[in-house]
């Protein structure tokens, strides 16, 4: 997942296997596989370096996934 921000200032996640497409018009808007249409701040290189950050942190194992403690585990 890789954090992207609204023209309105908020943030959210998108799962970044969903992307299809990134293009600049001159907006950056973010299309997925849903065909969703999504207009976000970053720009095209940002999205793109963003994507390929979180994709090294998944193939190298570096993302730990953090529990509350108090959160109960099925089995």
């Amino acid at each position: 997942m890789i954090r992207l921000t609204r023209f309105d200032g908020t943030t959210f996640v998108v799962n970044c296997d969903l992307i299809q497409y990134v293009e600049a018009t001159p907006d950056t808007i973010v299309t997925l596989t849903t065909r969703d249409k999504i207009m976000v701040r970053e720009g095209v290189a940002e999205v793109v370096e963003a994507v390929i950050e979180f994709k090294g942190k998944v193939f190298r194992g570096e993302l730990a996934f953090e529990r509350d403690p108090d959160e109960e585990i099925i089995e």
